[in-house]
C-alpha cells in the first residue's frame, strides 16, 4: 500500500478494522479511481500476500466484490474489473438522471440529523479535495457524497442500483477529467456549490429542490463527459 492508502485507512476505516474490510475498501477505492484499469486481473495470490491474508478469505471478497459490481467473475479466468463499454455508457447516461433523482428526493423525506452531519463531514473533504487538486479523493468523496445520500433514501430496491451506477460514474469522471482547463476549475466550483445546495434541500426535507438540484448536477458531469468525447466543433447531442 502506499502513503495515500494508509492515510485513507486511518481516516476512513472503523476501529479495529479486520484485514478483509480493509482490502474491500482499498480495492473499491483502487477500482473507482481508476488505479486498477477496466479489465485488470485482479490475483489471488497477490492480493493475500498484499494485506497478509489467505486465499479463502480473499476469494470470498471477490465473490461479494462481483455481486456489487466492481469486478467480474469468469470461470477459469479470475477476476477482473468490470470493464466499460459502448454499452454501459449508454445505459449508464438512461439510468443515471432517474436513479439520482429518487434517491435524493427520499433522501430529503427520510434523513436523520446525524446522517446530514456525515454529509457534510463527506463535503468537507470533497473541498479540500477540489482545493488541493486531489483527482483520486475528489472522485472518491464525490461517491461517498452521492453514497450517503443513498443510504438516507432506505429503499432496498434502488440502493443496488445507485451502488452500481456510481462505480461507473467515478471511473467515467477520472476518465474524462480534464485537468489545468477554465471551464473545469468553474464546474469544480459549481460542484462544491451544487453538494451544499443539495444538502440544504435534503435538511430542509424539500425534496422536490432537492430533485431539480441533483439533476442540474448530473447535467454538469454528463456535459463534461460528451465535450470530451465530441470535441469543439462537433455537435454535442442533448440527450441519449
Amino acid at each position: 500500500m502506499d502513503n495515500d492508502e494508509v492515510n485513507f485507512l486511518q481516516e476512513d476505516a472503523p476501529q479495529g478494522a479486520d484485514r478483509k474490510l480493509v482490502l474491500g475498501q482499498i480495492l473499491k477505492k483502487r477500482i473507482i479511481t481508476m488505479e486498477l484499469a477496466p479489465g485488470a486481473v485482479l490475483e489471488e495470490s497477490a492480493l493475500s500476500n498484499e494485506f497478509g491474508l489467505s486465499r479463502p478469505p480473499v476469494r470470498e471478497l471477490l465473490r461479494q466484490l462481483a455481486a456489487e459490481g466492481y469486478i467480474e467473475l469468469e470461470a477459469n479466468r479470475g477476476a477482473r474489473v468490470a470493464t466499460m463499454d459502448y454499452s454501459s455508457l449508454r445505459n449508464f447516461f438512461l439510468a443515471a438522471p432517474l436513479i439520482y433523482i429518487a434517491t435524493t428526493k427520499l433522501a430529503a423525506l427520510n434523513a436523520t440529523k446525524d446522517e446530514i452531519a456525515q454529509l457534510r463531514q463527506i463535503q468537507e473533504k470533497f473541498k479540500e479535495a477540489v482545493a488541493s487538486n486531489s483527482i483520486n479523493d475528489r472522485v472518491f468523496y464525490n461517491d461517498q457524497f452521492h453514497l450517503l445520500i443513498g443510504k438516507m433514501a432506505r429503499n432496498a430496491y434502488l440502493m443496488p442500483s445507485l451502488k452500481r451506477l456510481l462505480i461507473d460514474h467515478a471511473r467515467l469522471g477520472k476518465t474524462f477529467y480534464q485537468p489545468h482547463t477554465a471551464s473545469m476549475h468553474e464546474d469544480l466550483a459549481s460542484a462544491v456549490k451544487q453538494h451544499d445546495e443539495i444538502i440544504a434541500a435534503i435538511e430542509s426535507k424539500n425534496a422536490p429542490l432537492a430533485a431539480d438540484l441533483v439533476k442540474e448536477h448530473f447535467e454538469l458531469s454528463r456535459r463534461n463527459m460528451a465535450m470530451f468525447v465530441a470535441p469543439e466543433g462537433i455537435e454535442v447531442p442533448t440527450d441519449f
